[in-house]
């Protein structure tokens, strides 16, 4: 049988040549492939779970024809007998950058930004490219393919890895006995999107998460806008997204958290995304699951850290040393949970690492059909090419992996891969399996002989009793070598062993002792090698995942908190209402809200926390807060309006537990005061435990940040590129947008066509009352200035917060109705604040003023309740006042 196998490699390697009939050829006489293969009396893995034992394969022109347990073969086929072998489908990677090469990093360009696009003809954000088509950049790496194939893929989605909108992908057979005619199965096969900026572009914007989230739904408002002829430009960006629109659409997330957010972004714009994930959706599965999304995972799992060194040890943090453990269960859990998913090998550098890392997932628990699946018929099913990759069905590419056994066992020896139907070898299939453990009788001696390695490469260890003899084995052409040392390094004796193998099994042959004597030996084979690896696994415990908590780190709870039914007895309680503070009461609360107040309170099953001695107040309210958020400014433009805090709500920030234990329960989390016009709001209740979405108060009133003074002119931060440089000019950026966006709602309230603008949209709900803005400010002069351009556009302010020189105004800010919040004693720690003072609190109160303290600071928002008695020290505000 293998000398026929020989003989049909050679004939099939001249036939490889000319695999494209249309191309003239001159170098010789002209032949075909265009006969059968059939490889015969294999385990043939049809699909993960379709399996055929000792069945049949055929092949025709790089492509399947049957696969079955009983085949007709035609007489002109080439016959090859595969038993004890099997056969898998190759693997298929979604998320590759193979042949496409990484864009330069655009260089530097002096001290300001660059707010415009530097293309002319395309999109008006750089990061926008959707014109991008990897086919156009492609070019086969010999190389990389060999190491991908060595993985056991034969089939790569490739795209160009920058940018938000990426542009199209390639599906890639690499297959390295033909030219990219027969390798491109598809030249435009699926639209890449992520949420990071280009490399080659310095465009500022979007400089944030929730800055992307937006341009991603811009473009697609763009798109239609474009789509229904009412541009009167051309945009080459526009109108190859509009010509990509019915290909899977592939999103990089990166982890969890941007996976929910960007499957609410697909939500919105009616987009369903294949996300590509971090490898940490366990810890919020449940929520992943709810998205209905398929992902493709990438299995880049942590090393084991040094822990041996008391002073590293001490500064590895518990989340470290927790996905270290738990991130190996993730391709299960998702399993488990039916969250349909592919795995690539994004983000590892070689096959041997995703070997390793595979390998650990199923010791991990991950089902094995399940792993299969997520290399072969899920890729192809995401892809929408089940027809033709994936699979060994009857019609499909001829792609597949021939093995010694299971594919995913340690000892197996994966032999070729074939890619079209052409053959790629990885380990000689002709090479005699040598491997095992042996009982060696050698000149009236026994040994234990245990041979491991690769068929091809063996590696040997020669035992006698407890001690180990030196050892070197040679194997080439079916005859193996092995020279043994004796362990006494005083009276060292060689002892040359050879034998011609011409059956898998028993050995026998010659032998030369030390002294120059000939004599036989025999290797009686005693089972299957177990080698290094084989037998640490079986010493060791399966693997056990830590328990998840809520959030899965430090403080996290190990099982998310329920509502109970609790009665708390005789306290004295701070009713903030008429009542004012009433001793001795008691409060009960069902269903997450307060259900009555009064004295000697009883209710079944109540749970009782006796009081007496303390006080209950209401929940603190931190109304300008920075924490809990991955994103704070979106300073890549004067106005960000579009952007929302809602879209980037941390909820595993450590600074919610901590504001929890300073008795702060609700904040409203602000945009920064990068801009004149800043982003929309966040308004929260801290659940920690919870999920982003969870954590957010369901219609609560809407509000956006502005911001005025130092920061939105850019005093210091020596950049000149951007509109406002002045006091003056942030005034008129107000008249501008806000003048626009009464334009804007007039053409939208008229019924004509529009193009939806996020941002107008915005500034639009102010002006019809429906949204509120909270205003960063400091000086009297700007504050004037913004009340009177909100009167001239017939809205008020809803608060000016800091507001550190309202003492100057509290008259006007009466008059108009708007609210400060306010820091209780800070000043001087800028020019524009030199006029603060501590009793600016209590001044705007007196006046009439609705006034709050707030902390715009994490570690100050844990003592609120102090900084509100300051108001009491300085300006004589009673307690329950403050």
């Amino acid at each position: 049988m293998l000398r026929k196998y020989l003989i049909f490699s050679m004939l099939l390697c001249s036939l490889m040549m000319f695999s494209q009939e249309h191309f003239p050829k001159n170098d010789g006489v002209k032949t075909t492939d265009n006969i059968h293969m059939a490889f015969t009396n294999a385990k043939i893995y049809v699909t993960p779970t379709q399996v055929i034992e000792n069945g049949t394969l055929l092949l025709k022109n790089g492509k399947v024809v049957n696969a079955a347990s009983s085949v007709s073969i035609p007489a002109d086929a080439v016959t090859i007998d595969l038993a004890g072998k099997s056969i898998y489908p190759s693997f298929i990677d979604v998320f590759s950058a193979y042949g496409v090469e990484k864009p330069k990093r655009a260089q530097g360009g002096g001290r300001s930004p660059q707010y415009d696009a530097t293309r002319q003809g395309f999109y008006w954000n750089d990061h926008i490219m959707p014109e991008n088509n990897a086919i156009e950049k492609f070019k086969y790496d010999d190389k990389a393919a060999s190491d991908l194939r060595k993985a056991g893929f034969g089939v790569v989605n490739t795209h160009i890895q920058d940018g938000i909108a990426r542009g199209s992908g390639a599906l890639i057979a690499l297959n390295g006995k033909g030219n990219n005619s027969d390798r491109i199965i598809e030249d435009r096969s699926a639209q890449y999107f992520s949420l990071r900026k280009s490399v080659a572009s310095r465009q500022s914007y979007p400089g944030s998460v929730m800055g992307s989230m937006a341009l991603l739904r811009q473009v697609k408002f763009d798109a239609d806008w474009y789509a229904g002829g009412n541009a009167n430009v051309t945009d080459r960006s526009l109108e190859a997204y509009i010509a990509n629109k019915n290909m899977v659409n592939i999103i990089h997330a990166g982890d969890k958290v941007n996976a929910l957010r960007v499957d609410k972004v697909g939500d919105e714009i009616g987009t369903q995304y294949v996300i590509v994930g971090g490898g940490d959706e366990y810890e919020w599965v449940k929520d992943i699951k709810a998205t209905n999304a398929k992902y493709i995972i990438p299995i880049n799992f942590p090393k084991a850290y040094d822990v041996e060194n008391p002073f590293l040890a001490s500064s590895l943090e518990l989340e470290s040393m927790r996905e270290w453990n738990q991130k190996p269960f993730n391709p299960k859990v998702l399993a488990d949970n039916g969250v349909t998913f592919a795995l690539t090998m994004h983000d590892l550098k070689t096959s041997k690492d995703f070997k390793s890392n595979l390998m650990k997932a199923i010791d991990h628990g991950l089902d094995k059909t399940k792993a299969l699946e997520a290399l072969t018929t899920v890729p192809a099913q995401i892809l929408g090419k089940s027809n033709a990759i994936g699979s060994l069905r009857a019609g499909s590419w001829a792609n597949f992996l021939i093995t010694s056994g299971d594919i995913f066992g340690k000892e197996t020896t994966l032999y070729e891969n074939w890619v079209q139907g052409k053959k790629h070898v990885i380990e000689d299939i002709s090479v005699k399996d040598i491997r095992g453990d042996y009982e060696l009788n050698l000149a009236g001696k026994t040994y234990d002989l245990s041979i491991t390695g690769s068929p091809s490469k063996p590696k040997v260890e020669v035992k006698t009793g407890d001690q180990k003899l030196g050892s070197k084995l040679s194997y080439k052409d079916d005859w193996m070598n092995l020279t043994l040392t004796t362990p006494d390094t005083t009276k060292q004796e060689f002892i040359r062993l050879a034998s011609h193998i011409k059956n898998v099994g028993n050995m026998s042959g010659k032998a030369v002792l030390s002294n120059g004597t000939e004599t036989s030996f025999y290797a009686k084979k005693t089972g299957d090698a177990k080698s290094s690896d084989k037998k640490k696994d079986e010493k060791k415990d399966m693997p056990k995942m830590l328990p998840l908590t809520y959030p899965n780190g430090a403080y996290g709870f190990t099982s998310q908190p329920r509502q109970e039914t609790i009665l708390f007895q005789n306290a004295t309680v701070w009713t903030n209402e008429n009542e004012g503070v009433l001793e001795n009461t008691d409060v009960l609360i069902k269903n997450g809200k307060i259900s009555k107040i009064g004295k000697n309170l009883s209710t079944s099953g109540a749970k009782l926390v006796d009081d007496t001695g303390n006080h209950v107040t209401s929940g603190i309210i931190d109304e300008h807060s920075h924490i809990a958020a991955s994103s704070i400014n979106e300073g890549g433009q004067n106005s960000s309006a579009e952007v929302s805090i809602e879209d980037v709500i941390d909820a595993e920030d450590v600074d919610i537990y901590r504001n929890l234990a300073g008795g702060v329960t609700s904040m409203q989390i602000l945009h920064g005061s990068a801009n004149p016009i800043g982003g929309r709001s966040a308004i929260i209740k801290l659940k920690w435990g919870a999920s982003p979405q969870e954590m957010i108060y369901n219609n609560s009133p809407k509000f956006i940040k502005f911001a005025l003074g130092e920061n939105v002119k850019q005093s210091n931060w020596q950049s000149f590129g951007r509109f406002p440089q002045t006091r003056m000019g942030v005034e008129q950026l107000y008249v501008d947008y806000f003048s626009r966006a009464k334009e804007y709602d007039a053409l939208k309230k008229s019924g004509k066509p529009y193009r939806k603008d996020t941002e107008l949209e915005v500034l639009a709900e102010i002006l019809n009352k429906e949204r509120f803005i909270s205003c960063h400010s400091y000086v009297q002069s700007e504050i004037n200035m913004l009340m009177k351009v909100a009167e001239q556009f017939n809205f008020n302010i809803n608060t000016f917060t800091h507001i550190l020189e309202g003492y100057k105004v509290a008259d006007k800010m009466k008059e108009h109705g708007v609210g400060g919040s306010t820091f209780s004693d800070w000043w001087a720690y800028k020019y524009e604040v030199n006029d603060a003072i501590p009793h600016n609190a209590a001044i705007m109160h007196n006046q009439g003023v609705v006034t709050a303290i707030n902390s715009d600071d994490g570690e100050m928002s844990r003592r609120l309740n102090q900084e509100a008695a300051k108001s009491v020290k300085y300006g004589g505000v009673s307690e329950e006042n403050a």
